[in-house]
């Protein structure tokens, strides 16, 4: 193995094109930002929250690490279909759409418990922000204000998450914090923090 590449951690790059992308569409969501700013989240949603985070996930393919690999290949595919179906969807398909990647949120967060306590946070609103908005879409909730809200928070952790790690990298020492996991992985295979 002494001719293998070593690979620069592609997650920060990841958690980045999610949480920008995130935080101004969640900004639209809680009625703070006018419906007008969607084309600045479509923009996004073809090239970083989308093609970035794609090519992350692809990265983390290479790594090994097949958390990251499935979470950014997933969501930068979200935010790719999220493009081309925006506008052409009808309620109950958005709802139908963000209730199915609530689902692969949520076991993904069970993931998180091996991870740290950062990515923890990150999944654990993820799911919230995507339950809240297929409610909506259902017309179970009037307003996607709560939903919104809870995706911002979601989005700014990411974007913590992403800073932390590039800092902590940097500098060789930790910067900001990303707490430790709540479980110990019992396989190496595949887990990384």
């Amino acid at each position: 193995m002494a001719n293998e590449v070593k690979i620069a951690d592609p997650g920060p790059l990841g958690l980045a094109g999610f949480g920008i992308t995130t935080c101004i569409l969640s900004l639209i969501n809680a009625g703070v930002t006018s419906a007008g700013a969607m084309g600045v989240v479509l923009g996004l949603a073809i090239a970083y929250g989308g093609g970035a985070q794609l090519l992350a996930g692809m990265w983390e393919f290479r790594k090994g690490n097949t958390f990251g690999a499935t979470a950014f290949s997933s969501y930068g595919a979200f935010w790719l279909a999220f493009y081309f179906i925006v506008k052409a969807a009808p309620k109950t398909g958005m709802g139908v759409f963000l209730l199915f990647f609530g689902i692969l949120t949520l076991y993904l967060w069970f993931g998180t418990f091996y991870l740290n306590k950062a990515l923890f946070f990150v999944f654990l609103t993820l799911w919230i922000t995507f339950f809240l908005l297929a409610l909506h879409e259902f017309g179970v909730l009037g307003s996607s204000a709560l939903g919104g809200w809870v995706g911002e928070l979601c989005g700014l952790l990411a974007l913590y998450t992403s800073a932390a790690i590039v800092l902590n990298t940097t500098a060789g020492r930790t910067i900001l914090p990303l707490g430790k996991a709540y479980r110990t992985p019992t396989l190496a295979h595949g887990v990384s923090a």
